[in-house]
């Protein structure tokens, strides 16, 4: 049998190439423009090697019960990481993915195909022009992991924006986000200040060294309308290999301070990562 090569194609917004795991049978590193993107072992799909892709799957697990299927929207598709973690943990769930590059959706189809019994629906869209269209209360969870190049696109930080999110879950849905950011936090409060006016509940999570300014990194935001399971996720983040810190309530607040709500005619993009910012997780 041959080894797996790389395979490089140009897609609608960039240049994809999927990389064989020289340590794992069937296990491919995708990444754009060469920033890292999603990991994936097409024999293992319930491991996730990027250090965020663990938190979010830390949430995907204790939204509800171990096993318990889920509606779940995720507005980004990469190499569908997360979605192929959902259809083994969560058997029968219903996922829709939406992706705004056709080609890279191809791509990934094409080289690293979905198992047939996955009810994965894929879908090439805008996130928000998606999402606008989507039927009220009909996702459980709704993950959102968004980038243009390295930057989370600004039509998806808005209030407006978040509406549309809160309307399209259910009363006990959870909104998951992945942001990127360092100190002194512009972007990440406003995020937070944003989510506040839709969410009751508000849970951050990321490494100490980024809380601490120490460097540029991703957190991932928890917004729900009751409590989320702040004792179960404080404890499958600390046992990570890098651990996380869970942030939430009093603390919380006092982190947001003063940051105010981002209105459409306001919202930026991200902040632009430093060079190398983006490692492999």
């Amino acid at each position: 049998m041959n080894d797996p090569i790389p395979v490089t194609r140009t897609t609608d917004h960039g240049t994809a190439k999927l990389m064989p795991d020289v340590d794992r049978d069937r296990a491919w590193l995708l990444t754009v423009d060469g920033a890292p993107q999603s990991y994936v072992d097409l024999d293992a799909p319930a491991h996730l090697e990027f250090e965020y892709t663990r938190r979010l799957g830390h949430v995907l697990d204790v939204v509800a019960e171990p096993g318990r299927a889920l509606d779940v929207v995720h507005l980004g598709g990469g190499a569908l990481t997360l979605p192929r973690y959902v259809a083994v943990t969560r058997p029968g769930s219903r996922q829709d993915v939406v992706e705004a590059d056709r080609g890279l959706l191809e791509l990934v189809s094409e080289r690293l195909p979905l198992p047939r019994e996955a009810n994965i629906a894929l879908h090439a869209a805008d996130a928000r022009d998606w999402l606008e269209k989507a039927p009220t209360a009909s996702a459980d969870v709704l993950l959102a992991d968004v980038f243009s190049g390295s930057r989370v696109p600004a039509h998806l930080t808005s209030v407006a924006y978040v509406h549309e999110a809160g309307r399209v879950l259910r009363d006990g849905g959870v909104y998951l986000a992945n942001l990127p950011d360092a100190a002194p936090f512009v972007f990440l409060r406003s995020q937070l200040a944003t989510l506040a006016g839709v969410f009751e509940e508000l849970v951050l999570i990321a490494e100490p060294g980024v809380l601490r300014g120490r460097r540029f990194g991703n957190a991932v935001l928890v917004a729900g309308r009751r409590p989320v399971d702040v004792a179960s996720l404080t404890r499958l983040t600390a046992a990570d290999a890098f651990p996380a810190r869970v942030e939430h309530g009093a603390r919380l607040r006092e982190f947001i301070g003063g940051a105010r709500p981002v209105r459409d005619e306001d919202a930026v993009p991200s902040p632009e990562p430093p060079d190398g910012a983006f490692g492999i997780g």
